[in-house]
């Protein structure tokens, strides 16, 4: 299911700690479109550092969102967490069939993955040649526990949605950079950080040739912006959560709760950052990208670039695409950075 080949069009869906998030996208002269798109709150604590914790409450909100977009598909496309993972890169012998490659990993999957096998979904695709072997093929194969894949498929069921790909949130992220980015922006000798950076989860996901090559999470996100509002202000975390996107705030937000916090991102890409140089040998980042839900706020770009001396950009996965008569440009733009993994989901259609 990880890796179910393109052939038809799916619904791309992102369940994190804060909403489940709907996106249909087509494709018209030579464009993707937006055709259709929702956004739905979930109550906190459904969901708990990508982990489903309830399945009622987030198959009904997903189930409302659906209900909301009136997608044209019923196929969804969802994602589990990178840390819920576990992938290899093997070699195996380029004569194979598919039907041979399954056979053969299931009997020697116990070498790869320290779980018995009744407690795993796994899949695998054929990277490519192997750069050291002309008579093989790197295969990547990846295996999460049942209870990861089992929540998302249930979710889609209460919806009446049909989960056709369980994908991994770090490859979706890369493939709606990789299929988005101008073609300039991409160096294939360039290492490329792609930072999420949610609303409990932060993900460092390094890119380079097109490839991810290293993954990192973090427990940190906008939620302790909303947490800090509430202590200082006296709010409810509701009230601290509403005032975060609509403004209002006193005068001294911006100084005393604001820049700390982005000061707090900073901080938290440079340790993670740090974990990549002391494991990796694949050389430095020579540019930051920002996506996920918190990297909307404004200057989050400026400061993290100031404190860590790289270059650095908020992406936005729709800017060069075509919008659907219903689909609103404003809307859109506040919540497109909250939508790069729902992106790379429903680009499953086409790439």
């Amino acid at each position: 299911m990880f890796f179910s080949r393109k052939s038809q069009n799916y619904l791309g869906i992102d369940i994190s700690s804060t909403a489940v998030k709907v996106l249909e996208l087509g494709r018209v002269g030579g464009r993707f479109r937006v055709e259709k798109y929702a956004v739905e709150p979930i109550p906190v604590g459904a969901v708990v550092e990508r982990d489903v914790k309830d399945i009622d409450t987030v198959g009904t909100a997903l189930q409302r969102a659906v209900a909301r977009c009136k997608p044209g598909t019923k196929l969804g496309a969802v994602a589990v967490a990178g840390s819920s993972v576990i992938t290899k890169t093997i070699q195996m012998d380029a004569g194979l069939s598919e039907d041979d490659m399954e056979k053969q990993i299931m009997i020697e999957a116990d070498q790869y993955i320290p779980y018995a096998l009744e407690e795993v979904r796994i899949d695998f695709d054929v990277i490519g040649p192997s750069p050291t072997s002309p008579d093989e093929v790197d295969v990547l194969l990846a295996a999460s526990r049942i209870e990861n894949v089992d929540a998302r498929v249930e979710v889609l069921e209460r919806a009446g949605v049909t989960a056709k790909i369980i994908d991994i949130e770090a490859y979706a992220i890369e493939r709606a950079y990789n299929a988005l980015s101008p073609s300039g922006d991409i160096d294939e000798e360039t290492n490329i950080a792609l930072v999420d950076i949610g609303a409990t989860m932060t993900s460092l996901s390094v890119v380079r040739d097109r490839q991810t090559i290293y993954t990192r999470e973090t427990v940190f996100g906008g939620r302790q912006l909303t947490e800090d509002i509430q202590r200082r202000y006296g709010f409810s975390y509701e009230e601290a959560g509403l005032a975060k996107k609509q403004g209002g705030l006193p005068d001294d937000y911006e100084a005393e709760v604001l820049l700390p916090f982005k000061e707090s991102v900073a901080q938290q890409v440079s340790r993670s950052l740090q974990f990549y140089y002391s494991s990796n040998q694949s050389g430095d980042i020579g540019q930051l990208v920002l996506v996920g839900g918190t990297s909307a706020l404004a200057g989050i770009a400026e400061v993290v670039e100031e404190r860590l001396g790289i270059p650095t950009k908020v992406f936005n996965p729709f800017g060069d695409m075509a919008l659907a008569p219903g689909v609103s440009a404003q809307a859109l733009s506040g919540d497109a950075p909250a939508l790069m993994i729902c992106c790379g989901l429903a680009l499953r259609s086409f790439v």
